[in-house]
């Protein structure tokens, strides 16, 4: 995989950021046309290799700011007037562009302290929704700015380059894997150093000191935290920002690019050759050249070679040592360890990676197989001599019925027989089609053929010599010419030997894919990727849906919400589960978690929730789980089993991991706090209900820094949320529980403290 080394130049195509639709530009463009003029065009910003003014001419631009509102709104916002006046509730986007082309923007006073429950807790900083939009807008810029630049195998915070993307090159270009190592980072925040080095790498490109002393009063404020080594990146919890990822992807860009350069120097000392170039052509001669791979999500590093273990060791020595020396990273040399591709499993993404043979991804045809689609052919083949016979059947009954019709109006008729509807054609043409179906069957069938070829030659007195001679000339010559029809419709000789042919062409065409597989099996390494199950059923376990026996228990602190909002919690998990590891080998297992032991864990505290028996609650829900809205319309939210069992690698979309969703609980509140604005972005909706935030760490009463007791790579949400109370209207309520939306995209500043 080569990289992406596209530079802007003079010469480079315009490059603008377009608002969301053009109604919101036409309405911008009356507003606020003295500041738009102008403001969009990135590329008039650019000169002599490097952007400048970007943070005055271009962030600062209200119709930048109202695409950064767009971006954030979680509401469906029938028209353009409807944003902007959403947006004048919280502030104006005249003066909030005044004050950031001004450099008056104050940061620290946007900025919401969440105090931790825990006298050792650190406390977390969030910023509240007017600091989040500067920060989306200064997202939109850096990603147009940077995006082209990033190599190819930088996955993560960029369109179209997800977690499934970067499995799906995984599996389809990584052959011959013999030995890999993981990057493991010490847990660690980015410190002074590490955010005036990003800063320099930033001022490569943008000659903005406005731009980048923003981006670092961010990082001293804290609304904007790094942390390597930890599991929250990429997950939609509130601790990370949305500038991480492109943030993340410019600090790593000159590793990735000294990655870049390792590969290629590793591919000019082993090209790739034809073994035609070489004059061998002998199939028994296999040349595979040393290759190398690596694939970046964020802060997750994975690099393959197909050469030996002191090649791997030297790459990984050149990789730790950029990573500390160049980067002034942090990280566990012990845990960085190599791995053989073959014998042992390495985790990545959240998924097991391993090389196989393919016949392990693609196994051959077992023999109970291959007895069932025995036995299911000749079950096809009776059914059809079945239908075939009552077929003949039911034409012979309409063929007596029509002719015994024709000879009783023929009886009863002097003068001849004089049809009262013109049906001599449609007659004769059943009886003409019915012909021809009968001797296109007998000219199919070898065995009928055969026998009347047998009959009709076989032994006959006027095939001997002194018989024909005493025989008259016309009677012999009628009977050759007889016998030559007979051999010319009637040998069976040409079609069993093209039977016979075809026959020996399918078992050496059989003998060929087997020699081949084989070979392959012997020559050749593919990667597996699977679900972890063990982890998967551990988070299972640990969040209550199964006992210690594996089987699905109700969990009791879901008692407290309406049916439909249990149902649509479990849901969400299921959902996002059957989303994220939908590219796995065995997603087979994970469908059954899924339709087995989060269904009935649904259907058990559904059951307990109304001292009802099970049975009784599959009668009311159905296994579907349906229940009625207002109008009495039925509704699914849970994924039902016809459709878990249609489910495929067909998605190619970024998922969020499950734990953002199987960590949360929102237990509504029956209290009369007045009523409060929904707390999604840009929601003016006051039809809401107070929720307080269960963190499933406290609940359980769980440190997740015990491997022992949590889930390996499973995030935690931050716990200065826990008993935290949040006003949601209900369509952002069902898209919380449902995993359409996550903490991210939410206000959690606007948090209402209820006792």
């Amino acid at each position: 995989m080569a990289a992406s080394s596209t530079h802007l130049d003079a010469a480079a195509p315009l490059v603008t950021v377009v608002p969301s639709s053009s109604a919101m530009a036409s309405v911008v463009r009356e507003r606020l046309e003295p500041d738009v003029s102008g403001g969009f065009a990135i590329l008039n910003h650019y000169s002599h290799g490097s952007f400048s003014n970007l943070l005055r001419h271009v962030v600062a631009s209200p119709s930048v700011l109202l695409t950064a509102c767009q971006n954030l709104s979680n509401s469906p916002h029938s028209a353009t007037a409807s944003l902007l006046h959403s947006v004048s509730n919280h502030f104006s986007v005249d003066q909030m562009g005044l004050e950031i082309s001004q450099n008056k923007f104050d940061i620290s006073s946007c900025c919401v302290k969440m105090a931790s429950p825990g006298a050792s807790g650190e406390p977390l900083i969030l910023p509240n929704l007017k600091l989040k939009v500067l920060i989306e807008a200064i997202r939109m810029v850096l990603e147009i700015v940077y995006d082209e630049r990033f190599v190819t195998f930088s996955y993560g915070g960029r369109v179209g380059m997800g977690r499934h993307t970067a499995i799906r090159y995984l599996k389809n270009s990584v052959t011959n894997p013999s030995w890999w190592f993981n990057v493991s980072f010490c847990p660690s925040k980015f410190e002074e150093f590490n955010v005036d080095k990003l800063c320099l790498f930033l001022g490569e490109k943008i000659k903005d000191a406005m731009l980048i002393d923003v981006i670092k009063k961010l990082f001293e404020c804290q609304v904007v935290r790094i942390e390597l080594g930890g599991c929250y990146l990429g997950r939609g919890f509130p601790q990370e920002s949305g500038l991480c990822s492109i943030l993340i992807n410019v600090y790593f860009d000159g590793f990735d690019r000294e990655v870049q350069e390792l590969r290629l120097q590793m591919n000019r000392k082993n090209p790739k050759i034809e073994l035609n170039e070489l004059g061998l052509n002998n199939s028994n001669v296999f040349y595979k050249p040393v290759k190398m791979y690596a694939v970046r999500y964020l802060d997750e590093i994975l690099v393959i070679t197909s050469g030996s273990k002191m090649l791997i060791k030297e790459l990984r020595d050149q990789v730790l040592d950029f990573l500390e020396g160049n980067l002034g990273l942090k990280v566990d040399r012990v845990k960085t360890a190599i791995h053989s591709a073959v014998s042992e499993k390495i985790f990545f993404l959240g998924i097991e990676l391993q090389a196989v043979p393919p016949s392990v991804l693609h196994p051959p045809t077992s023999e109970k197989a291959i007895r069932a689609r025995k036995k299911y052919l000749r079950q096809k083949e009776v059914r059809a001599l079945e239908l075939r016979k009552a077929r003949e059947r039911n034409r012979r009954k309409l063929g007596l019925k029509i002719w015994s019709h024709v000879f009783k109006k023929l009886k009863q008729s002097n003068n001849g027989f004089k049809f009262e509807f013109q049906i001599e054609n449609e007659v004769r043409e059943i009886f003409r089609t019915w012909g021809d179906e009968v001797v296109q069957e007998f000219f199919g069938s070898l065995e009928e053929r055969w026998n009347w070829h047998r009959l009709l030659s076989r032994g006959d007195f006027l095939s001997l010599r002194h018989i024909r001679d005493q025989l008259p000339q016309d009677l012999v010559d009628a009977y050759d010419k007889f016998q030559e029809q007979v051999d010319m419709h009637l040998t069976p000789f040409k079609a069993r030997k093209a039977l016979e042919e075809e026959e020996r062409r399918v078992i050496e065409e059989e003998e060929q894919k087997y020699a081949e597989h084989t070979v392959e099996d012997l020559t050749k390494l593919c990667m597996k990727v699977s679900a972890p199950i063990e982890l998967v059923r551990k988070a299972v376990r640990m969040a209550g849906f199964t006992n210690n026996m594996g089987r699905p228990r109700p969990i009791s602190l879901l008692f407290a919400l309406e049916d439909t909002d249990i149902i649509k919690w479990y849901a969400g998990i299921g959902r996002r589960w059957l989303d994220f590891f939908c590219c796995c080998h065995n997603f087979k297992m994970v469908k059954t978690v899924v339709s087995y032991h989060l269904r009935f864990s649904c259907i058990l505290t559904l059951a307990h929730k109304h001292e009802s028996t099970k049975c009784e609650a599959i009668k009311h829900y159905s296994k579907d789980l349906k229940v009625s809205d207002m109008n009495g319309n039925e509704e699914v939210y849970f994924p039902t089993e016809r459709n878990v069992k249609m489910m495929g690698d067909k998605n190619l979309s970024d998922p969020k991991p499950v734990d953002g969703a199987l960590s949360l609980a929102l237990i509504r509140l029956a209290s009369d706090e007045p009523s409060h604005s929904c707390v999604a972005h840009f929601c003016d909706r006051i039809d809401t209900i107070m929720y307080r935030v269960r963190l499933l760490q406290n609940n359980l009463n769980l440190n997740p820094l015990d491997e022992a007791q949590w889930v390996k790579g499973m995030g935690v949400i931050h716990e200065s949320l826990n008993q935290k109370c949040v006003p949601l209207c209900p369509d952002h309520i069902k898209d919380l529980y449902m995993g359409n939306i996550n903490l991210q995209d939410i206000d959690c500043t606007s948090f209402v403290e209820v006792d």
